[in-house]
């Protein structure tokens, strides 16, 4: 078993696992971790837990040290240089008439890379953008495309809940969403009450499919044939989390109560 904590790279972004070995980390601080891209600067997110290596999907890393005044210092002035850069680039973007959109821009601690995400709904051949950044930032350039979601996640917003975007709340991983689930939760298939701002299927629908699955048990079908006390009717609605549905019988509406059967 090894010691780990979660560390995130930028605010509510995706947890990653660091081994602390000897060294003393605790919530909050933030610390110089080791990855496949160099060093990074990040922020400890839990507290620390164990993990069995054996089980890990991923090797992990470690925690280098906590950050001292000097690395916090050099992580601000990473961050200016990011900012900088990635004006610059969507400047070099426009002039090499490439169809994408360069989102961010981050280095690494020891700005042995610079990282830029961008969207487009193709693929982009950006040889001669790389090549031009790399001839002005003398560092390795690393360009990411990313999806819709996570343009969303980026910007923020509120959904029709009227509750903060979930992706920018909590979530720091995108689950696949089917349009299956919103079936399994009698949701009405309009693009405008299962898509969220990002234009795809709402996260929720995943996350709180188990609790639907599991309460849909011995539910039947809207127009499926039943057998009510008041004879056999045909089911006209069906609320899943009360465990409850409407048949009609005999040109009569006779509700049902699963609750009541147990």
């Amino acid at each position: 078993m090894s010691k780990v904590v979660g560390v995130v790279f930028k605010n509510k972004g995706r947890q990653y696992n660091f081994s602390v070995g000897p060294i003393s980390v605790e919530k909050n601080d933030n610390v110089i971790v080791e990855t496949e891209k160099g060093t990074q600067f990040g922020t400890v997110v839990t507290d620390i837990f164990e993990v069995d290596e054996k089980k890990s999907k991923t090797d992990l890393k470690p925690v280098i040290r906590v950050a001292d005044k000097e690395d916090i210092k050099q992580n601000e002035s990473n961050f200016e240089e990011a900012e900088k850069a990635l004006k610059k680039a969507r400047q070099v973007v426009e002039k090499l008439k490439l169809n994408m959109y360069i989102i961010d821009a981050s280095y690494t601690f020891e700005r042995e890379q610079l990282i830029f995400h961008f969207l487009a709904d193709q693929r982009i051949d950006f040889r001669d953008l790389v090549k031009e950044l790399a001839s002005i930032y003398h560092t390795r350039i690393d360009l990411r495309q990313i999806g819709v979601r996570d343009k969303a996640r980026e910007i923020g917003g509120y959904g029709i809940c009227g509750c903060e975007l979930c992706c920018t709340r909590f979530k720091t991983d995108f689950d696949a969403v089917s349009i299956n689930m919103a079936k399994n939760q009698n949701i009405a298939l309009n693009p405008t009450k299962i898509n969220g701002v990002c234009g795809r299927l709402l996260c929720c629908l995943k996350y709180e499919d188990d609790v639907y699955t599991e309460a849909r048990k011995g539910l039947p079908n809207i127009g499926s044939t039943v057998k009510t006390k008041k004879g056999e009717g045909v089911v006209i609605s069906v609320d899943i989390l009360n465990r409850k549905y409407t048949a009609l019988v005999n040109n009569e509406l006779v509700d049902v109560d699963l609750n009541e059967r147990n």
